[in-house]
């Protein structure tokens, strides 16, 4: 079929054959579909939406776009599984996640991003880390994945080609808030990672990346069906979103907390709830327990022996950190010229947090990217942010602020005095964990 004719179908509500959208996809990465004929396909799903068995058809086309990882060489005595979070601010999940589980016994090959408006990136919370490498050659990743259990890298430009040229004019052409293609678009990138499960983490409030409540259950639902008919089990985690999950945001400031986490502080935080929840799934969905209660056991003894700690140092010194970054970190990560605590204008409890402006905030400072080739800060940011429900005066400050000089200490101050709502009375606070979606094989 010409690919004109597969649009045309699409434009008119036709139901697409797998086939050709296998075709129109291929020819995407081969570059034999213009950015014009892209532009016109990605509209007229968003305008007409996709079937289920579509969605998994453009799914399993964009992952086989490009080089599908192969582990049954390396003979990994254990699971082969994965998260994936549609971001956050304060969202350092995926930094204790991935140790913690390849202590249970897991491997994760974890293929992370960097930040993208408002959320915070792994990879660049990573490179925080003197001389962490997040691409290594294929080789090598395999490698530090077979002797560590983890490792957390780049997307290299072989893996589901497609979606990298598809994401870009979608960016462009106003069609990015469809639920096909990010379903697609996240899914492709992580089944070709050669996933035996996956669990995902999808945000809800606001600092989330969906619009509303009621998308964030249509993005999660879409997600763990379409993946687990694709061949690989998902499960979709909501969880909040409406206030930073970690009590900080920035780089360096959440390696610090990741640290700390590791080593068994801080416990009971709403970040460790949040990461906990996805262990624990990820655990059952890789078959390494029985039930909750075993993978909880197991989690507990991996966390408070310190071999969650240990494995993060030894990813970290396999690919090029330093060796010595657990017991000294204080040394090697960097650190803001001016620190100061933001003190509220007024008394009061803290009853709602714009998440989504703390994030462009840190971005303002320098911890994010207005573009894609800009570099980075990685000392900036915020630290010890209170949480909603938190009483604030002028001896409780509402967080620190880490900036470069003086004058951009006292905007991102502003920023966040106008983010936070102060107010009497108690706040209303969201469910940490709202619902759990297990797709279902075909």
């Amino acid at each position: 079929m010409l690919p004109q004719e597969l649009i045309r179908l699409k434009r008119e509500g036709q139901p697409l054959p797998a086939s050709e959208i296998k075709a129109f996809i291929q020819g995407i990465a081969d570059d034999r579909i213009s950015d014009a004929q892209i532009g016109a396909f990605t509209m007229a799903v968003f305008l007409n939406g996709m079937s289920r068995e579509e969605v998994v058809a453009l799914t399993t086309a964009t992952r086989d776009s490009g080089h599908v990882m192969q582990w049954d060489a390396l003979n990994l005595p254990g699971p082969i599984v994965d998260k994936h979070s549609t971001g956050g601010v304060g969202d350092l999940v995926s930094l204790v996640l991935g140790p913690w589980v390849a202590a249970c016994g897991a491997f994760v090959p974890m293929i992370s991003g960097r930040g993208l408006g408002h959320t915070g990136g792994t990879l660049d919370k990573l490179e925080s880390i003197p001389g962490y490498d997040p691409y290594p050659a294929p080789e090598r990743f395999g490698q530090v994945v077979k002797s560590t259990g983890v490792a957390i890298i780049g997307q290299t430009g072989n893996l589901a080609p497609a979606d990298k040229r598809i994401y870009g004019v979608r960016d462009v052409t106003a069609t990015v808030e469809s639920i096909p293609l990010i379903t697609a678009s996240i899914l492709g990138k992580k089944l070709a990672s050669g996933l035996d499960a996956l669990v995902m983490d999808v945000k809800v409030g606001s600092g989330a990346f969906m619009p509303s409540e009621e998308k964030s259950h249509e993005l999660a639902k879409s997600i763990a069906s379409v993946a687990t008919q694709a061949g690989t089990p998902t499960t979709a985690l909501l969880t909040d979103m409406s206030q930073p999950l970690a009590n900080c945001a920035g780089n360096a400031v959440e390696i610090v907390e990741t640290l700390a986490l590791l080593r068994g502080e801080r416990a009971d935080s709403r970040v460790m709830q949040v990461t906990r929840e996805l262990a624990v799934e990820m655990l059952i969905a890789g078959k390494l327990v029985a039930n909750r209660d075993e993978s909880l056991s197991r989690l507990d003894k991996a966390l408070t022996s310190g071999a969650a700690a240990e494995i993060f140092a030894r990813m970290v010194r396999e690919l090029g950190g330093p060796s010595d970054f657990m017991e000294r970190s204080n040394d090697y990560l960097a650190k803001a010229a001016v620190i100061k605590p933001v003190y509220p204008t007024a008394s009061g409890t803290v009853q709602r947090i714009d998440t989504r402006a703390v994030g462009m905030s840190v971005v303002e400072l320098g911890g994010g990217r207005l573009r894609n080739d800009a570099n980075i800060d990685h000392s900036v940011g915020f630290s010890d942010i209170v949480e909603l429900g938190t009483k604030v005066d002028g001896e409780q400050p509402l967080a620190f602020v880490h900036a470069r000089t003086e004058a951009e200490a006292e905007r991102a101050a502003e920023q966040l005095r106008s983010a936070m709502t102060i107010g009497d009375g108690e706040a209303t606070l969201d469910v940490l964990l709202q619902h759990t979606y297990r797709g279902e094989a075909l």
